[in-house]
């Protein structure tokens, strides 16, 4: 039987980060997937991005995973907030010395990055293309089996895998979930003009769109898109051929980087919300999407999973250095009143968000644009809203500041 101090089911991005946050503490791993990592090895670009925000970077760079990031990603240096093309919005943007609000970066090269930092550690055993078969926790520890007929033990497990965590149903843990009738379509636009590093979140009724920045390329200047529309009209956005969705999305963004063009394939996804009651049980935490899921509206969902892992990997590690079970109750409780109200936090900010904007009517909108105008007027309000974006508010964890556990 392999035995580790902790089991980690899911190797995305936050399972492995929270493996090498545990690896730089001391704590040893487990880490079960049934991916095969080698077929993503050479992949071309498929449009899917994600906004890191400066503590996750934080994080990524104390950790060791930056070392490896193929390129360093495009900085974000403003956020532009607008109620449609209507003059007016909110403003966002760091001090002359502050690093910047986040970076852009391909997926792709978040998970090479992640998993050579991961191939590197001493404390971990990655145990790719393995499915499991079983999974029992008693009062004394955890036992996962394999199909293949392995047999792991360890003090505590943890599920990172995914919104539709089997571990998670496993543990009978309620959530409260539901459906947005919307979908988010994906992809990366080519256009004529630059982005001046500027996040650009254009609320329609119909739908946000987010424009973000990407470094450019060969090809001149780029910036991903995550454009909500209306399920109805998903498919019709998709049927398009690339030159007339380029038209819908220019005329969408008002034409300000002058002529676009598609620079990857679109992809999409359905909206939905869902948070667990409890991120903890007997022996068992959870982090990220088996543990909360948001609408992407502020760009915050993989974020809230780096928190997570920041938080647990600061937890285990104090833990173990005072000599406690990995999977004590006291190590868990504090992990669970750590993350929950920020994480209900955020998904009940962005729910709302989606709410609000989607309100139609042009007297909506001038109250819309009247509460931005007095947010922009009010600096301590706008800087409040500028770390959350940040992931800078509240009590952070040693790794987000910056910090080794």
């Amino acid at each position: 039987m392999d035995r580790a101090d902790v089991i980690i089911l899911g190797g995305g991005l936050v399972g492995l980060a929270l493996a090498s946050a545990l690896d730089s503490g001391g704590i040893s791993a487990i880490l079960v997937d049934p991916a095969d990592p080698d077929q993503r090895v050479g992949a071309a670009f498929d449009g899917r991005t994600s906004a890191v925000s400066s503590s996750s970077m934080r994080m990524l760079r104390t950790i060791g995973v930056s070392d490896h990031l193929p390129e360093p990603g495009c900085p974000i240096l403003r956020i532009a907030v607008a109620d449609g093309l209507e003059p007016g919005g909110l403003q966002f943007e760091p001090g002359a010395d502050d690093e910047p609000l986040g970076w852009m970066h391909e997926n792709r090269h978040l998970r090479a990055a992640l998993r050579a930092r991961a191939e590197t550690a001493s404390n971990l055993w990655l145990l790719w293309r393995s499915r499991v078969a079983s999974r029992e926790r008693t009062e004394h520890g955890v036992v996962v089996g394999l199909e293949d007929g392995r047999k792991l033990n360890a003090p505590l497990l943890i599920a990172a895998d995914g919104r539709h965590s089997p571990t998670r149903e496993a543990s009978a843990i309620r959530v409260a979930r539901w459906r947005y009738n919307h979908t988010a379509i994906v992809s990366v636009l080519r256009h004529e003009r630059p982005h001046e590093n500027v996040a650009y979140e254009i609320f329609y009724p119909s739908g946000p769109f987010a424009l973000l920045p990407m470094t450019d390329d060969d090809g001149g200047h780029r910036s991903a898109i995550v454009w909500s529309v209306r399920s109805d009209d998903a498919a019709g956005f998709l049927s398009l051929d690339d030159e007339d969705f380029a038209a819908e999305a220019r005329a969408a963004m008002g034409g300000f980087l002058g002529e676009i063009a598609l620079a990857a394939p679109r992809s999409t996804y359905p909206l939905g919300f869902h948070h667990a009651a409890q991120i903890t049980a007997q022996r068992l935490a959870l982090v990220g999407d088996s543990a909360h899921a948001v609408h992407p509206i502020a760009g915050q969902g993989l974020n809230l999973g780096f928190r997570d892992a920041a938080a647990l990997a600061q937890v285990l590690v104090e833990g173990a250095r005072l000599g406690l079970d990995m999977g004590d109750r006291q190590l868990l409780d504090r992990y669970q009143r750590w993350r929950s109200l920020d994480s209900l936090s955020v998904a009940v900010a962005t729910d709302s968000l989606a709410r609000i904007y989607g309100i139609r009517g042009r007297a909506a909108s001038a109250v819309r644009r009247f509460g931005m105008g007095l947010i922009n007027r009010i600096g301590p309000v706008r800087n409040q809203l500028m770390s959350e974006a940040r992931g800078t508010s509240g009590q952070l964890p040693l790794l987000l500041r910056g910090l080794p556990i």
